[in-house]
């Protein structure tokens, strides 16, 4: 799949990135290549393989240091919320960006 220079226009657009004529190049060619990368790892059989927490369990058994998951710090959500310029229900409001 590769992107034509239309595509790398809109993404542009709705990363709001402004892209001169030599950078708009170098990102199709950019994109393209990480595409062809991704093309050619899902083209590998992977059925079968374990999936690995860290590389290094590759070459040598790892010990999982693991702890209770509690809450240490108290809610703050308010204190964090003050500075934002639109909140409600406990939840940041945003602008709409993609058309």
């Amino acid at each position: 799949m590769a992107l034509t220079p239309e595509d790398v226009s809109r993404i542009a657009h709705l990363a709001r990135l402004e892209l001169h004529d030599a950078e708009h190049a170098a990102m199709l060619t950019q994109l393209n290549g990480f595409f062809s990368i991704v093309e050619q790892m899902s083209a590998v059989d992977t059925s079968g393989v374990e999936p690995l927490y860290t590389p290094l369990s590759a070459v040598s058994e790892v010990a999982l240091r693991l702890r209770d998951d509690v809450a240490t710090e108290t809610d703050q959500r308010e204190l964090n919320q003050r500075s934002a310029p639109a909140v409600e229900d406990g939840l940041f409001l945003v602008p709409k960006v993609i058309e």
